[in-house]
């Protein structure tokens, strides 16, 4: 694999297309865990996840990285797939992670990841090792990212200001 600035480009407008892929991974996922956790989750839409990917990859360093996780889950496959479990699965998560941002974000990415991993085989039409974990990488990610989580609207109870002690 080789990446250059054109190739994560390239890489960005493919993640931008798969939109109509990604985006009911994304709901499915936004609505099981709206129900284990007894909240209502907005949706998201084609428009507000192209603009997600846009984001994403507006930092060149994150790019960079997605673009190659990206590129290694399309690609992977392994005979008999089971022993590519471990490595599609770590991949995939990182991948999650990368998207989603720094932590606490970042691991509440790679858990859902596997949320999402439950929908997606085949999804694609593929049958790679790597291509339904890309899709579920992809959903868990901007998922995690994107607004509509209630607990994530206005200021967390936890935070310390200095000034106001």
């Amino acid at each position: 694999m080789r990446l250059t600035p054109a190739t994560v480009r390239a890489e960005r407008d493919r993640l931008r297309e798969h939109a109509d892929v990604v985006v009911p991974v994304i709901n499915d996922t936004r609505d099981r865990l709206g129900d284990l956790f007894d909240t209502d989750v907005d949706r998201v839409t084609n428009s507000q996840y192209r603009r997600e990917v846009d984001a994403v990859f507006v930092d060149g360093d994150r790019a960079v990285n997605v673009a190659a996780l990206a590129g290694l889950l399309r690609d992977l496959d392994v005979a008999g797939d089971y022993p590519g479990f471990v490595v599609d699965e770590l991949l995939g998560r990182r991948l999650a992670a990368t998207i989603a941002g720094g932590q606490p974000l970042a691991l509440l990415a790679e858990a859902t990841f596997h949320v999402a991993d439950t929908q997606v085989h085949g999804t694609d039409g593929v049958d790679a090792a790597g291509a339904d974990d890309l899709d579920a990488a992809l959903a868990a990610g901007f998922q995690t990212r994107l607004p509509g989580w209630n607990w994530t609207e206005g200021d967390s109870p936890f935070s310390v200001d200095p000034t106001t002690e």
